[in-house]
């Protein structure tokens, strides 16, 4: 049996997953650390994304060592981790995570990146390799879905990645955690959704110390 495609994601309370991106590239080159613009870009993600840094599971899967936080977001991260049998990121994302991520990178499944650029796969310990999609979202969910097997598909982001597939008709639910934070500018999550087509059915609503997570099945109108 097929699993679900969907998407989890952190958002600022004004309805951003990621600050105003820095002229400079690459992001986290040696010479672009003391840009104003990437400094600014880099204590606004750690914000929007500090309650995930603590925990236990997150820890421990990127390799930033033992230990840390238990509990409810830390099991929802874990259970993330563990439906999930393949992932599809656009190339932006993926560019970041290039840049940043572990040798280990902390995937470990199949991960189909949207781009026009025909690339040979990636292949990293661990069991994580990268796949270049150039024949557009309905096509890279459709290889993710048979590597996934019978786990689910995960839209790793960015936010036009996610809105494609959503208005696609692609995504079966997803779970945003609002984070206490405003931005004020960046990637708006739902910048362009044919809301016309598209309907939200709440399956939970969990509010712990730092954040609140939501969760929605997607309905076609």
């Amino acid at each position: 049996m097929a699993g679900k495609v969907f998407f989890s994601v952190s958002m600022s309370l004004d309805g951003y997953v990621a600050p105003v991106h820095p002229a400079a590239e690459p992001l986290f080159a040696p010479e672009n650390r003391d840009d104003p613009q990437v400094q600014r870009w880099l204590s606004q993600w750690g914000e929007l994304q500090s309650w995930v840094f603590p925990q236990r599971f997150f820890r421990e899967n990127t390799g930033f060592g033992e230990g840390g936080e238990e509990g409810r977001d830390n099991d929802l991260l874990r259970q993330t981790f563990e439906r999930t049998g393949a992932s599809v990121l656009g190339k932006r994302m993926f560019d970041l995570g290039e840049q940043s991520w572990p040798e280990d990178a902390p995937f470990h499944t199949p991960v189909f990146v949207l781009t026009h650029t025909a690339r040979a796969d990636w292949a990293r310990p661990g069991g994580t390799t990268f796949h270049f999609a150039t024949e557009g979202i309905s096509a890279a969910v459709a290889r993710a879905r048979e590597a996934a097997g019978d786990r689910d598909v995960r839209i790793g982001g960015g936010a036009e990645t996610i809105l494609q597939a959503l208005n696609a008709g692609l995504v079966d639910e997803f779970s945003v955690t609002v984070s206490p934070v405003l931005f004020g500018a960046g990637a708006r999550l739902f910048e362009g959704i044919d809301a016309d087509r598209i309907a939200l059915e709440p399956l939970r609503s969990e509010s712990v110390s730092r954040v609140t997570h939501l969760s929605y099945a997607v309905k076609r109108r």
